[in-house]
């Protein structure tokens, strides 16, 4: 793999100020990357870059294509959660459902593909909440979030390692599961945080 193929991947929606990204890379110039582990999900390097401030300084870099993740809301006003195994943690953990993108996949065809694969839902409409770096002092992915309306029952369809029991609860039994610190999953706790005024604010303009 070539040095640009890991930035080709990245959406150019991230660059904010393009002028400040080129003095960015200037200020900060990659010299030389050495893949120590090339994996199913993600890679590992270490990365030589020249600091104007610092001189040389080389880092372990995780290389990852990043994800989504979804929250389905049902017309009465649950919410779709999925309990699963994970084999890190050594237990299982209550989370949003999430996945990782692909190559050639949007962020949303991926959040899409999860909520048909381990909720067993459609979705009519999607709604983009927040997007996030994971660990930005060591790794490059990115997470993107979305809310599911409209929805449509299909099937689930797991991966071959996913062990997942879905979960339906209310906003407020989400939000006490993450004030209690049983649902303890990064992106699960900002998922609910930035949902749940947007969702109570929808359900104030309902009419009676």
């Amino acid at each position: 793999m070539r040095i640009a193929d890991w930035g080709d991947r990245k959406d150019p929606s991230r660059i904010r100020n393009p002028q400040s990204a080129i003095r960015n890379r200037m200020s900060h110039e990659l010299l030389k990357r050495e893949y120590i582990h090339r994996g199913k999900v993600l890679d590992l390097s270490l990365s030589s870059f020249q600091s104007q401030d610092k001189g040389a300084v080389t880092i372990e870099v995780v290389h990852h294509n990043g994800g989504a993740g979804i929250l389905a809301v049902f017309e009465d006003g649950t919410l779709a959660l999925v309990r699963q195994w994970r084999y890190p943690l050594g237990r299982y953990a209550l989370e949003i459902a999430a996945g990782r993108i692909e190559p050639g996949q949007t962020p949303e065809e991926t959040a899409a593909r999860e909520l048909e694969e381990e909720l067993g839902y459609r979705a009519r409409n999607f709604r983009k909440v927040a997007e996030f770096n994971v660990a930005p002092g060591y790794c490059e992915e990115r997470i993107y979030l979305y809310l599911a309306t409209g929805l449509e029952k299909s099937a689930q369809n797991l991966d071959e390692d996913e062990e997942i029991e879905v979960v339906h609860v209310s906003l407020d039994e989400a939000l006490a599961k993450v004030a209690s610190g049983e649902i303890d999953d990064a992106k699960s706790i900002i998922m609910l945080l930035l949902a749940a005024p947007i969702l109570r604010a929808e359900d104030h303009d309902q009419p009676d």
